[in-house]
């Protein structure tokens, strides 16, 4: 059985040590880091991956629900606390398992054990496969809803919410739209305006002040204004 790769996201150092040793008994398991603030854990996940985070939730700069909130493509997550009131909070994120600290071994191998398992690898095909399609993840009346990126138009900013707006269908989730920017590539969209966000390949027409996506008009901001025809031009 191939192994899964661990994380901890800790700010406890005996609470860290405690997990990496249970970690070490579980034979499909491999610990790979041990973080103990989320902003570095991702920036761990950005550059190595992770299949499985053990995820404090009381951690100093970004907490860890908002932690599992940010990423494009959470891997699985146990939650570990010493607070029994964010369970509920945590299984609305789809979160594995919740963790009470102290963690007792027992209890930490039904968790794992929850865990989903690699998959072995599938003989090479002769034909050519398709690229998977890219994608987002994001909360929508306490689901985790998968947006597809190319299905993209714009997504516009409407106070403490944004639409995400495809071909077919309005996505309304509460968040910031800088928050959805730093989940986007950048060769795929481009800020306009402090409002919105389109999908660069979407855009029908353009001129100095605003662009066109299909039959939707979008300003151009006027402080955005250099850096997207600058981008548009290329």
């Amino acid at each position: 059985m191939e192994k899964l790769e661990c994380i901890i996201v800790e700010d406890e150092p005996l609470a860290a040590e405690l997990l990496a040793d249970y970690i070490s008994q579980v034979p499909f398991l491999e610990l790979n880091a041990i973080y103990s603030d989320a902003i570095y854990a991702m920036d761990g996940l950005k550059s190595k991956g992770a299949d499985v985070v053990f995820l404090d939730i009381n951690l100093p700069k970004l907490k860890g629900y908002d932690f599992i909130k940010i990423l494009a493509h959470p891997p699985q997550v146990i939650i570990t606390t010493a607070y029994r009131d964010y369970a509920v909070d945590g299984y609305e994120l789809n979160v594995t398992d919740y963790l009470l600290k102290p963690v007792n071994f027992n209890r930490f191998l039904m968790a794992v054990n929850k865990l989903k398992k690699k998959e072995p690898l599938a003989e090479p095909a002769s034909a050519t496969v398709s690229p998977e399609r890219k994608s987002l993840t994001v909360n929508i009346s306490k689901k985790r809803v998968k947006v597809f990126l190319d299905e993209i138009l714009f997504i516009e900013s409407q106070r403490e919410y944004i639409h995400i707006i495809t071909g077919t269908t309005k996505y309304v989730v509460k968040m910031q739209l800088t928050e959805m920017e730093a989940q986007l590539d950048t060769e795929d969209f481009v800020r306009v305006h402090r409002s919105f966000i389109v999908a660069i390949k979407k855009i029908t027409a353009y001129n100095a002040s605003q662009v066109e996506i299909g039959e939707q008009v979008i300003p151009i901001g006027r402080s955005y204004k250099e850096p997207v025809l600058k981008c548009l031009a290329r």
